[in-house]
């Protein structure tokens, strides 16, 4: 089995903040990302891309393991 590179840990530690934050959504209405950095604002976006990119990229990572 190979090792994670830094990348693929990364992607998966924004994957675990991404479910993490779904499953509060889901469970109490309440959006971490959001109250911490604030609605929609520019950094609350860029967690929301780069927990998407994270997303994208594990998919065609996990594709190309053994």
């Amino acid at each position: 089995m190979k090792k994670m590179s830094t990348l693929g840990w990364i992607a998966m530690i924004l994957l675990i903040v991404g479910g993490l934050n779904w499953g509060l959504i889901g469970l109490f209405n309440f959006d971490l990302v959001a109250a911490l950095f604030g609605a929609l604002s520019l950094v609350t976006r860029v967690i929301y891309i780069l927990v998407g990119l994270s997303a994208i990229w594990l998919i065609f990572s996990v594709s190309k393991r053994d």
